[in-house]
């Protein structure tokens, strides 16, 4: 077997290397970060003795700031102010989690206690990943946000861009092919079931500053496998969206709209010749 030099490629990677992965957080390090995060916030057992959630906490501080210590640099980002105000926040993002998985509880007849949701829901996991993505997107930390949400897509079946804006509670039931663009909006106490898609009209490179995915007002429903496409999109408030619609158009406030169609079952015993069904 004839050997080949490594040699070019190697010093192709080291040059590549240099001006990309330094401006890269580490991504077993960052979903190692958000595992120790989200095991504070829910502890699924009770703490090791010898342990505080005061010690907890600061060594996940301390985490997140040599994470951002590793691609950021320190003379243009105050890291130290990015890391405090996330912290900050972290009560009312853990206030808010509370509420969404209360309403999961409320409305899901399968669900015998809110802990199981917290600790076994797919749902509920994406939107504690997002809430954190989405804290983080919002005090301009780069790449950081999209590895942890791809990691609760992976996990879940669940992909919500950390930049979509989602109300308080919000339930996610069964999770699994739910797609929530970058720009999109969704307001309180807001349901969607599995395989909902909000998405663009048109992808475009030169489209990323426009607003290109669906509003959701709020109190609305959307159930299975419907899909809301284009940033003019609206679904007005109190709204019910059935399964298997396609939107590209807004719809009024207090509407209903449902995809029905024709089925015809026949059979030995009887014959249904036409009932209309909601999917």
């Amino acid at each position: 077997m004839k050997n080949h030099s490594t040699q070019p490629l190697i010093n192709l990677l080291r040059k590549t290397h240099s001006a990309e992965w330094e401006a890269t957080p580490s991504s077993h390090e960052a979903i190692g970060w958000l595992t120790d995060l989200v095991q504070f916030l829910f502890p699924s057992n009770h703490l090791p003795k010898q342990s505080s959630y005061e010690g907890i906490l600061k060594k996940n501080q301390i985490d997140l700031e040599n994470i951002l210590l590793s691609y950021l640099d320190p003379k243009t980002t105050d890291i130290e102010a990015i890391v405090e105000a996330f912290y900050d926040s972290l009560g009312s993002i853990y206030e808010n989690l509370r509420l969404d998985a209360n309403k999961i509880y409320e409305y899901d007849p399968a669900a015998t206690s809110v802990n199981e949701v917290i600790v076994s829901y797919p749902g509920f996991y994406a939107i504690t990943v997002y809430r954190i993505a989405n804290r983080l997107t919002r005090l301009n930390v780069p790449v950081l946000p999209r590895i942890i949400s791809e990691y609760a897509h992976g996990k879940t079946g669940v992909d919500i861009h950390p930049n979509a804006t989602i109300g308080v509670p919000f339930m996610i039931d069964h999770a699994t092919g739910i797609v929530i663009g970058a720009t999109s909006v969704i307001g309180n106490n807001v349901i969607i079931y599995q395989g909902v898609t909000l998405g663009a009209l048109f992808v475009a490179k030169e489209m990323s500053d426009i607003k290109r995915h669906p509003t959701v007002k709020d109190n609305v429903v959307i159930y299975a496998r419907t899909t809301i496409l284009g940033g003019n999109t609206v679904i007005g408030e109190n709204s019910i969206i059935g399964g298997s619609v396609f939107l590209t158009k807004s719809v009024e406030p207090n509407s209903q709209v449902f995809n029905t169609h024709q089925l015809r079952i026949t059979s030995k015993t009887y014959t249904l010749d036409s009932t209309e069904f909601n999917v």
